[in-house]
């Protein structure tokens, strides 16, 4: 399955959480909806994966947690706040760059409509 395929299984799944919990929640009860809604596809969805930092000798085994891994290859980024800004679209480059991971989306439950916090962010490009 290519990360394009992913990205739609993860707007669909997003979509059907957004319909039926609305915004205003924390992060975490969005992260565990959608982690069951893609877990329940057959994609293999890993949750807070660690992802090391490494920079020149130094290592920190757990620098930063991923908030949903998909297929081992697209990165997932959950926020329920006011608005993304610049900061968010950020972390998920940083997350997409230190993976080697090409694609991954942001995405923030904290709207009325479920595409108005939807981001997608391509390694290298913001």
């Amino acid at each position: 399955m290519n990360e394009q395929q992913i990205s739609n299984l993860v707007f669909n799944a997003g979509l059907k959480v957004h319909k039926s919990l609305g915004p205003g929640l924390l992060e975490s009860a969005y992260q565990e909806c959608l982690f069951y809604e893609l877990l329940m596809t057959g994609l293999n969805v890993s949750k807070q994966a660690a992802l090391p930092l490494i920079y020149q000798e130094v290592k920190l085994e757990v620098g930063y947690r991923i908030d949903l891994l998909v297929e081992k290859k697209f990165i997932v980024e959950i926020k329920s706040v006011d608005a993304i800004n610049d900061l968010h679209l950020a972390q998920v480059l940083t997350y997409l760059k230190l993976s080697g991971c090409k694609l991954g989306m942001l995405i923030n439950f904290n709207t009325v409509l479920f595409k108005d916090g939807v981001k997608r962010v391509i390694n290298g490009i913001l």
